[in-house]
């Protein structure tokens, strides 16, 4: 029997307490899967402690932490009813971000908050949580779902989440070592990841009309609800290996996610230097050109706000470079050689 069928004056005013405890059962099933031996609490405690001893001998460790949300593409979640993703899109983008600097994934804490609590839909996003810890290798360790009446619109929700990551200091990748000539390598991107959506929406939801379950030709006849939500990459799996490798010498790396290649590289990268890019080196996917046709948005427009295909960045010598996209391509990525590091600032495209 629910709160709201004994009376209960708390449930009356829009929270059932009942619901809440009804959402963490049904998500223990899912959490119990992403605990790594680090872990010390169980689900349910009111903090989650993580035990560096687990992880064996640490010279000089260094904390390594982040915390972002998944924007405007919840709107596309909550159209389609589709909550099963959006979770992974999340951790995903935390991973990535961290891992920028050379860290690997300890352990991640979401925040989940509603006007109306749905166990159901709850449970779902945090079988997406729980996927993206499992791929990237850390713990799902804790979480925060806040039932707010009268705060969010009905069926709608907000994610955010953060992340834990270490990294020995002899081993963060700062970009320093970074000198004109060095060679930009690109990891292919699986659609928008989660930044843009604002302009898609616009784009191809209000001026262009298009229906979420309308086939698409030029994206390859999947629906635009699929492309919409096609799930941000996690690059952790491909990437942590050759960090553990003193030769590969990856000298600075970054995740292309709000900014685009624009405002993303040029943060890893030292004083006095820049990016030459070749725009002819990959083929920039169609559900990007469908965005810019029906949006009419300027192609240097879309490389400041879109990652246009590529997802991830790594910079390394020239002597590096073949080896590393082979190890890169042996591990599943699609690896384009994208440009090189030059003398100046910002990111130059160029055809050819």
């Amino acid at each position: 029997m629910s709160e709201h069928e004994t009376g209960s004056a708390y449930a009356r005013a829009g929270v059932d307490i009942d619901a809440a405890t009804d959402a963490v059962s049904r998500m223990k099933t899912h959490i119990k899967t992403t605990l790594t031996p680090g872990v010390l609490t169980d689900v349910g405690s009111f903090g989650g402690m993580f035990a560096l001893s687990a992880l064996g001998t640490l010279h000089d460790p260094v904390l390594v932490s982040s915390i972002d949300g998944v924007g405007t593409k919840l709107k596309i979640a909550f159209a389609t009813r589709r909550h099963d993703t959006i979770g992974k899109d999340l951790v995903s983008h935390c991973v990535n971000d961290i891992l920028v600097q050379g860290a690997r994934p300890l352990f991640f804490l979401d925040y989940f908050g509603t006007g109306k609590l749905e166990p159901s839909v709850a449970a779902a996003v945090v079988k997406g949580l729980s996927e993206g810890c499992r791929e990237a290798g850390c713990a799902l360790i804790g979480g925060e779902t806040a039932e707010m009446p009268g705060l969010y619109q009905a069926g709608e929700y907000d994610l955010a989440g953060s992340i834990v990551g270490l990294v020995e200091r002899s081993r963060i990748v700062d970009g320093s070592r970074v000198a004109a000539g060095d060679i930009v390598i690109g990891l292919a991107s699986n659609g928008l990841h989660t930044n843009g959506y604002s302009l898609a929406r616009q784009a191809l939801l209000e001026e262009a009309k298009l229906p979420l379950d309308s086939l698409i030709p030029e994206l390859g006849n999947v629906t635009l609800a699929d492309a919409l939500l096609w799930s941000h990459r996690c690059y952790a799996p491909a990437v942590l290996p050759l960090l553990d490798d003193e030769a590969a010498l990856i000298k600075a790396m970054a995740h292309i996610t709000g900014g685009g290649f624009v405002d993303n590289i040029p943060r890893v990268l030292p004083d006095g230097l820049g990016v030459e890019i070749d725009t002819d080196s990959w083929v920039v996917p169609p559900l990007f050109r469908l965005i810019q046709d029906k949006g009419q948005v300027a192609e240097a427009e879309m490389f400041r706000v879109f990652n246009m295909g590529i997802g991830y960045v790594l910079i390394v010598s020239p002597e590096n470079a073949s080896d590393i996209m082979a190890k890169l391509q042996a591990a599943g990525e699609t690896v384009y050689r994208l440009g090189v590091t030059v003398t100046g600032t910002g990111v130059t495209f160029r055809a050819g």
